[in-house]
């Protein structure tokens, strides 16, 4: 069934921009949303920075404020981005049949703050206190169905967890239940909110955050040499997608095309990748395979470069393993998280609109703070600066703990 899925909104709240327009502008001005702390007491933790989202008013999201006031913080930052992909998408009900347009917004944790709260009730008081609240503010699934809520969109509803894969493999589903012809469109796309005490001191004797407390805006550095773990970042970013004769009918103003995704298991490690890169080349292999496109038409990686050890060089023999010779002699990658921190399962959703920006403004956003690169890093990860470039197709790569791999490919619309 050759049914051709474009996107026609976009919507995003990041450590480095509370809109689409003000995120790209600092991406490509090599800005860094990293900075010390705030949303609570860091003093006993030995990872002090964080990518915070700040100054955003979400009561002006929902339809009620009462309901952004008894919700996670995961989910008032979901239903942000979600509201504003809504509005650029310029879609409404007189223009799409509700039971066809479906929320696949997705976290890899989901409400923490809201159960680390209500826990801490629980020992304190007595268990009358806890908040009824407490459940479904806590669970992974309640962005996608508040969304859905809130826009009236009865089409199918799911939220994938698949840590930091989350966001592309709820991209990348809806995706392919509109191709399958079961939707025509999806609000689709990831949340997270995890710079909490749990969060940060899980994540820290895991030994995978950095440490870089003294020069945050330092301290994510993607394949540096000097490199020593990630930043954590908190955020939302939703696209509207729908297929392609369905956004022409109303008008829409389409924004690129998803021509391929890829999917695939490490069946390694709780943690670590795959050490050659294997399960996260056959997933962008996949994803080339769907498109049709030839390895050279895909002019830029955003690539799922988190700023580990491990991570950045096993990415890097995956790239080389399915570019050959072009990965060095032509293709251009980059991490954006250099700059956001790393938004877990929000991550895929920020990076797709780094490409879809980098398609249509002809400008790739630079790796920041790449002052002294890896030998075993060796491709061209557009270090430090913005460079204008034109490409017609853009991968973006999404890697999550327990082998969890998704890619997708997006294309300039013709």
């Amino acid at each position: 069934m050759d049914r051709r899925v474009v996107i026609t909104g976009m919507g995003a709240v990041s450590p480095i921009g509370n809109d689409v327009e003000s995120m790209w502008d600092s991406m490509i001005n090599g800005k860094s949303g990293i900075g010390p702390i705030t949303l609570f007491d860091v003093s006993d933790y030995p990872c002090k920075i964080g990518g915070e989202v700040k100054d955003l008013d979400f009561a002006s999201f929902f339809n009620s404020p009462k309901d952004s006031r008894r919700s996670d913080r995961y989910i008032n930052l979901g239903m942000a981005a979600a509201k504003m992909a809504w509005a650029n998408s310029g879609v409404d009900h007189s223009t799409i049949d509700a039971d066809r347009f479906g929320v696949m917004l997705g976290s890899g944790i989901g409400g923490l703050g809201y159960l680390e709260k209500n826990h801490q009730t629980l020992l304190e008081k007595n268990p009358s206190r806890v908040s009824p609240f407490t459940i479904p503010m806590m669970i992974a699934n309640m962005a996608s169905g508040l969304v859905s809520m809130e826009l009236d969109l009865r089409g199918p509803n799911m939220a994938i967890v698949t840590a930091c894969a989350t966001a592309n493999h709820n991209i990348g589903e809806a995706w392919r239940i509109i191709k399958f012809g079961d939707a025509d469109g999806f609000v689709v796309g990831g949340a997270e909110s995890t710079i909490l005490p749990m969060g940060v001191a899980g994540f820290s004797n895991m030994k995978a955050l950095s440490l870089r407390n003294d020069e945050p805006q330092r301290a994510s550095r993607p394949f540096d040499v000097d490199r020593d773990g990630f930043v954590m970042g908190e955020g939302a970013a939703c696209l509207v997608i729908e297929e392609l004769e369905h956004a022409k009918k109303r008008g829409a103003n389409i924004l690129a095309e998803i021509v391929g995704y890829g999917i695939s298991a490490d069946a390694y490690h709780l943690s670590a990748p795959h050490p050659e890169g294997i399960g996260a080349a056959r997933c962008m292999e996949m994803a080339i395979k769907h498109s049709g496109l030839a390895l050279e038409e895909i002019g830029y990686v955003n690539a799922h470069g988190t700023s580990t050890g491990l991570g950045d060089i096993c990415e890097t023999k995956a790239v080389k393993r399915v570019f050959g010779d072009y990965a060095k002699n032509g293709l251009k990658v980059s991490s954006t998280k250099s700059m956001t921190g790393h938004l877990l399962g929000a991550a895929g959703g920020v990076e797709a609109i780094a490409c879809i920006k980098a398609i249509n403004e002809g400008v790739l956003p630079p790796t920041i703070n790449l002052e002294n690169p890896d030998p075993e890093c060796d491709l061209d990860y557009v270090p430090n600066i913005a460079q204008e470039v034109k490409v017609d197709a853009a991968l973006s790569n999404s890697f999550g703990f327990g082998g969890h791999n998704a890619s997708l490919l997006m294309k300039r619309f013709s």
